[in-house]
């Protein structure tokens, strides 16, 4: 649909210009070749980066800019040497932030200092050098939280517990954001905004911390969480219970309208704790109820259809039976009513470095898994679940190849590339079609022309959507295809024993373009 008042010429006029086609140099185009391809193997393959207490990135506190940021380049080449194709890093861990806000001070994760800045934005870096890898990247925020139990600096003044006090409550070591207060939700929905529209994410992404995980009084009793301020002012004669998940469901239903709103082109996804309500368990699954506990009914914003993807943490061997991962992913799957994207979160981390590569730092784990675990935990996926994906918690046992799982992985999980699922539930927005252009040392896949079929106007930035972000090749040889995928931008070399390429582009929502094919 074309913004009424607006003709498409003036609406294409606005698009920065796309490259010309250069003169084929080599390889001759055939349109009889571009069906013989097999069709892309879609798979989403992720990892989550934990900024918080410096699990993943940095890997500690006070790195220099230069040292960040070579951590950052390191952690994507191994992400695309595992064979991933996302990375979800988390920017806000405790009211804070590891990006340029005007909202809330920045982590100290980064410095060691709570609002000390660096010299660089590092949500713009990661942002460059993962869409530089072809990778997507999800922005991870804890809604809630706003002081780490491991936090060792000070609240910045412009932190939350000094601007806003009565919204923050201390619970147990921590100190959290108050669900219960509408200014405290409204400054998360402001946060979630800003993000969405000064960066080019491709997804924004929460996990599973809602109300806290239940703290304990020292006679052993649950320590209640001190809302009853807020209960007076807002509850409206409601059940505590029901009012705690009505704050959690106005927020997520929120943050979907917003995403919608300002960015159509990213997802919203949410990694809820593993179990769902017991009222809807298969049989047999015991466990904590985070429905009673953390006062979050997902299996409503399932039904409703208030996200675009979710990842229950199936933190748990197959063989635990009351926890076991087959039926825990089965009874998701049963009560996805809108069919939603669902990708079962991994505990790849709990594979320890044990004889492969001494103690973790910290001391061992003498219950820790084996790489066979998870690559069972991905095959299992692929047969309830085919086309669907999964992401690892977290990039350290990825990064510390612990126990050789990068090559077991390599070998028994993704011995092929595979792009993302498509964004199938946004309008039809095509990529561009590609020429092939002769570049020194190797070929370029460009956009060919305006990118075909209707532009839509609802999206601030149209190249955000319909651009090409990667490009999927199949190189022909000896009578067999073999896929693989670059970013947009790549240089590329022909296989020595390739006959014939065919090549499509694939845009911000992972839609395939037009086919090109080539005899070499």
């Amino acid at each position: 649909m074309v913004h009424q008042g607006l003709s498409r010429r003036s609406l294409l006029a606005a698009l920065p210009l796309l490259p010309a086609c250069a003169q084929l140099v080599g390889p001759q185009p055939t349109a009889a070749l571009a069906a013989s391809a097999p069709a892309i193997p879609r798979e989403f393959r992720a990892a989550w980066v934990a900024t918080v207490a410096n699990i993943d990135w940095p890997s500690r506190k006070g790195l220099s800019d230069a040292e960040q940021q070579q951590e950052v380049r390191a952690i994507v080449a191994r992400a695309r040497e595992v064979g991933l194709n996302a990375l979800i890093l988390q920017v806000r861990t405790s009211a804070d932030a590891l990006y340029a806000s005007r909202l809330e001070p920045w982590s100290e994760y980064l410095s060691g200092t709570q609002g000390q800045a660096p010299g660089y934005d590092p949500l713009a870096y990661w942002i460059e050098q993962t869409h530089g890898a072809g990778l997507e990247l999800h922005a991870w925020f804890n809604p809630y939280r706003a002081r780490q139990l491991n936090a060792k600096s000070d609240e910045a003044p412009s932190h939350l517990a000094n601007t806003q006090p009565g919204w923050v409550k201390r619970y147990g070591k921590q100190l959290w954001i108050d669900p219960g207060e509408p200014g405290a939700a409204q400054h998360s929905l402001a946060v979630f905004r800003d993000v969405l529209e000064r960066y080019a994410v491709d997804g924004i992404h929460i996990d599973d911390y809602f109300y806290p995980y239940p703290e304990k009084n020292p006679d052993g009793t649950e320590l209640d969480f001190p809302d009853e301020a807020s209960y007076a002012a807002h509850g409206e004669g409601l059940p505590k219970a029901d009012w705690r998940r009505r704050n959690v469901d106005r927020l997520v239903q929120a943050m979907h309208a917003l995403v919608r709103e300002v960015r159509p082109a990213a997802r919203l996804g949410i990694s809820p704790f593993g179990l769902m309500k017991p009222s809807e368990r298969p049989e047999g699954i015991l466990g904590f109820s985070q429905y009673d506990k953390l006062y979050a009914d997902v299996e409503l914003w399932l039904r409703e259809g208030w996200l675009d993807y979710l990842v229950p943490q199936l933190y748990w061997p197959r063989a635990q039976t009351a926890q076991a991962f087959g039926p825990l992913l089965q009874g998701w799957m049963r009560l996805n009513a809108k069919a939603k994207p669902i990708w079962p979160g991994l505990y790849t981390s709990r594979i320890t470095q044990g004889q492969a590569g001494g103690e973790l730092q910290g001391g061992g784990d003498t219950r820790g898994w084996q790489p066979e675990e998870v690559s069972g935990q991905i095959a299992l996926t692929r047969e309830l679940n085919p086309g669907s994906g999964h992401v690892h918690f977290s990039m350290a046992a990825l990064n510390q190849d612990r126990r050789g799982v990068v090559g077991h992985l390599r070998a028994q999980s993704y011995p092929e590339p595979a792009l993302p699922p498509a964004f199938a539930e946004l309008p039809d927005l095509p990529a561009p079609a590609l020429a092939l252009r002769a570049v020194d040392g190797g070929w370029r896949l460009e956009p060919a022309h305006e990118p075909a079929g209707p532009l839509v106007s609802w999206i601030q930035d149209p190249q955000s959507a319909h651009s090409l972000q990667r490009v999927w090749l199949w190189w022909r040889e000896g009578g067999r295809w073999r896929g693989e995928w670059h970013a947009a931008s790549a240089t590329f070399q022909r296989p020595s024993a390739a006959d014939a390429l065919v090549a499509s582009g694939i845009n911000r929502i992972g839609m395939e373009g037009p086919r090109r094919a080539w005899k070499l």
